[in-house]
């Protein structure tokens, strides 16, 4: 069995596109560690991920103020941000793949803005469920995402009973819009907890600990072995409903699970980052160009990418003006706005 999955990597040349993808994570993760208002040398942070990993006393060979700025500060960061841009890669490439649109995102059928309203809820009303604790925030931030995709879905529906691909988008965007003024109106009654909430809706891991990652990691390895397992059966819906339905796929359960999962994986990232845009519609689309649209690799492919690439921008955001930093949406927002412009320009050509 491992010899037929190697050569199949090997066939169609997918290897190459492992190995680049695995190099671009390593090196933004070791780049977004090593750089920042106190420089750490590589080997030293080589180290100190041996020592996390194998339980290595290392007191003697690395400097102890390096240690605590890896250890506490920067690898917690890191590490959160590269789970985000993994969830939201992963669920905008299973998107686009199940509405056949390179267009469709988490952010862009309004999963996002649902998402945020159930954690800008969460916080406003300061809610916590007994039995869940510290999982209260992504726990109604993915019921949130989850209500919002059927209740586009259901709308799109009632407007176009064939459920047209642009429908679906349109619909998605009014949601988005709907949601965006119903968290402006929270946002005006607002008093202590402003700068909390403004931040959560901007976009960042500043600030956040090892805690966020035992929040975001159960949601995510959910979420993408959801997806995983449904590769064949993307490839088939890329096709239409009718031919996958023809080829012995369960199309509405299908759809169901993927849809879910995306709202899992929506939900988390929002819960533990705040909406950061974008991010599920670029990866896929670049990585479906250099790869192909096969999903058993792309959403892997996309995994690893949108994890380096969210540790770049994070990197980006809190050195460009240093000492002060940006959120990383604003980041996200100015990589992907032009992108997405292009993408749609051509559309509108083909």
């Amino acid at each position: 069995m491992l010899k037929l999955f190697i050569r199949k990597f090997l066939t169609n040349n997918h290897l190459l596109a492992y190995v680049l993808a695995f190099a671009f994570l390593l090196v933004s993760m070791l780049a977004a560690i090593s750089v920042g208002s106190v420089s750490v040398p590589v080997s030293d942070i080589v180290k100190i991920i041996g020592a996390h990993v194998f339980r290595l006393s290392i007191a003697e060979q690395v400097d102890s103020m390096d240690m605590n700025i890896v250890s506490q500060i920067r690898l917690p960061r890191v590490l959160l941000a590269g789970l985000v841009g993994a969830s939201l890669a992963i669920a905008g490439a299973a998107f686009q793949g199940l509405l056949r649109n390179p267009l469709a995102d988490p952010y862009i059928l309004g999963v996002s803005s649902g998402a945020s309203v159930g954690a800008v809820v969460t916080l406003f009303f300061n809610i916590s469920i007994p039995f869940l604790g510290l999982y209260t925030l992504p726990a109604l931030s993915i019921a949130a995402a989850l209500l919002t995709i059927l209740f586009v879905l259901f709308f799109a529906r009632r407007v176009d009973r064939t459920m047209r691909v642009e429908t679906i988008i349109l619909t998605g965007i009014v949601f988005s819009s709907f949601l965006g003024a119903f968290i402006s109106l929270i946002i005006a009654l607002t008093g202590d907890q402003l700068q909390q909430i403004m931040g959560w809706l901007l976009g960042s891991v500043s600030m956040r600990g090892w805690s966020h990652i035992g929040i975001i990691v159960p949601f995510f390895i959910l979420g993408s072995l959801l997806l995983l397992l449904n590769t064949s059966e993307l490839n088939a819906m890329s096709f239409g409903e009718e031919r996958a339905q023809h080829l012995g796929v369960d199309v509405e359960k299908r759809k169901l699970v993927i849809l879910v999962a995306g709202s899992i994986l929506t939900g988390a990232a929002v819960a533990v980052s705040g909406a950061i845009g974008f991010v599920g519609l670029v990866i896929p689309h670049l990585t479906r160009r250099l790869w192909g649209p096969d999903h058993v690799h792309l959403l892997p492919l996309s995994i690893l990418t949108g994890a380096g690439f969210l540790m770049l921008t994070d990197l980006v955001s809190r050195t460009i003006i240093s000492p002060r930093i940006l959120p990383i949406g604003v980041i996200t927002a100015l990589i992907g706005a032009p992108i997405f412009a292009l993408i749609l320009m051509k559309q509108r050509k083909s």
